[in-house]
């Protein structure tokens, strides 16, 4: 693929224009190597600009119609849809995502600017009489209506699925919007881009914005600027909580770290089991904050399931990212691969099980599987973002919750039983966002709302979800 697979890759879009800038992020080909794209590198100025355009933009997106928003929405998804290829090639390259999994992430982000329509299209406010003593007569009107400015920070793992569950909410919701995409998986977003200036080309100016560039260099100056109004943002829990730190009265909607138990017990389908805990820890390399990140399995069961999914790895094997039959593709940088051997070495060093897998070759590490991983070891309490089955013990339902519920993060969970009383008594009492019972975590288009416990997030995702995170409410009272 040649160096610019998108037209204004190398530009910025504020204020209704595309606009050069003198720095530009290179993108490495991680399918075949080499750099495959430079894009745009905003500085503070440029943040500043979008900024002001998008504050500037805030009216008159009130001033849209849900039709008129809906019909945007509709229109973006059938460009999505037109580009697919294009879009599923750049996510290949520079996400190192296989190809049958980055097509399936283009139509999913067709699928939620369509979602984001019919939820536009139901954005009702409410009708309230009163019916308290002294206040009989009374009617109010509670309206729905657009916070203002939205900034949507989006991570590497599901560049364009992931920015359109931010994206499409806000504006269809008629706010303003700024897109920082991440920095190691810009190309999607620059093609998104495109794609909206096209598909909504009366979208006021300003009301969308798109400013790649280093966290380090705007990072900062775009969340800490108090004419934001909200803030969307999936990533780590540790830049979570300093987005947060730098960040005024806006409204937070974050979706962070995870670190998610799969529990289970003797009476489970084991063949199930081993299946939900392979591909949930190893789908795209194990880079997904939704990951089964350790099994937390009965002792009479341990070894059967260690056994079985080793099994289960065989056909996991790093190849061609553009081969149909590839299941697994490179971390998406050396110095993640070393974060992830890191854990691998400590879990070992700790009395852990290497089962299988252990090594790496540049940014590929062989799909690897820990037995009988000691509490102590980090791989247990940190989230690994990496292709590791890791497999723990417990005795008892009140030392699996221990376990389980240990830690800070606390955004998914799976529990494996055939004994319906069990299942719904443990997930009461995890601690999660979400549990999944007898498969792996995982939550579809935006129907079901994600989202996590303690330092995993605040708020929840889904489109009807996070259109709701992005309108305030007035009360007009007769």
């Amino acid at each position: 693929m040649a160096v610019n697979p998108v037209s204004n890759s190398e530009e910025l879009y504020i204020e209704g224009r595309w606009t050069p800038t003198t720095d530009h992020i290179e993108v490495t080909d991680l399918a075949e190597g080499g750099t495959f794209a430079r894009v745009a590198a905003a500085t503070p100025a440029d943040a500043e600009e979008a900024l002001a355009a998008a504050q500037k933009a805030e009216v008159a997106m009130r001033e849209t119609t849900v039709v008129q928003r809906a019909n945007w929405m509709l229109s973006i998804a059938e460009g999505i849809e037109a580009r697919k290829k294009e879009l599923a090639d750049v996510i290949v390259r520079e996400a190192g995502k296989p190809i049958s999994s980055a097509r399936g992430e283009v139509d999913s982000a067709a699928e939620r600017f369509r979602r984001a329509a019919e939820e536009a299209r139901s954005l009702d406010g409410d009708y309230i009489e009163g019916t308290t003593d002294g206040h009989e007569g009374w009617r109010a009107v509670v309206r729905k209506e657009p916070v203002g400015t939205v900034l949507c920070i989006t991570p590497y793992n599901y560049p364009l699925s992931t920015t359109a569950l931010q994206v499409a909410p806000a504006l269809a919701a008629g706010n303003a919007v700024i897109l920082k995409p991440a920095t190691k998986t810009p190309v999607s977003g620059a093609l998104l881009a495109e794609i909206i200036v096209e598909a909504a080309p009366d979208l006021p100016d300003g009301a969308f914005g798109f400013v790649p560039g280093r966290a380090s260099d705007i990072g900062d100056v775009l969340a800490g600027d108090d004419r934001l109004n909200a803030i969307a943002m999936t990533g780590s829990s540790g830049a979570g909580k300093h987005v947060a730190s730098v960040s005024g009265m806006v409204e937070l909607h974050m979706e962070l770290g995870g670190n998610a138990p799969a529990v289970v017990f003797p009476d489970a389908d084991l063949e199930t089991v081993s299946a939900a805990a392979t591909s949930g820890s190893l789908k795209y390399a194990g880079q997904r904050c939704s990951a089964v990140s350790r099994v937390l399995a009965h002792e009479d069961v341990h070894d059967e399931i260690v056994e079985r999914v080793d099994a289960q790895m065989d056909g996991w094997e790093p190849g061609d990212l553009f081969d149909e039959e590839t299941a697994l593709g490179p971390l998406i940088s050396e110095s993640q691969a070393d974060w992830v051997m890191e854990l691998i070495e400590d879990a070992v060093d700790r009395g852990a099980t290497l089962v299988r897998g252990g090594e790496r070759d540049g940014r590929f590490v062989e799909p690897t599987l820990l037995a009988d991983v000691p509490q102590d070891a980090r791989i247990v309490h940190e989230e690994q973002f990496g292709p590791v089955v890791v497999v723990t013990t417990f005795a008892d339902e009140e030392e699996a919750l221990s376990i389980a519920n240990g830690g800070d993060l606390g955004l998914d969970a799976a529990v494996f039983t055939a004994n319906y009383d069990r299942a719904m008594r443990m997930a009461d009492k995890l601690q999660a966002g979400g549990v999944r019972i007898n498969g792996a975590p995982s939550h579809g288009l935006g129907d079901i709302p994600f989202g996590g416990t303690k330092d995993s997030g605040i708020g929840r995702e889904g489109i009807g979800y996070t259109i709701e995170s992005f309108v305030e409410r007035k009360s007009i009272i007769l």
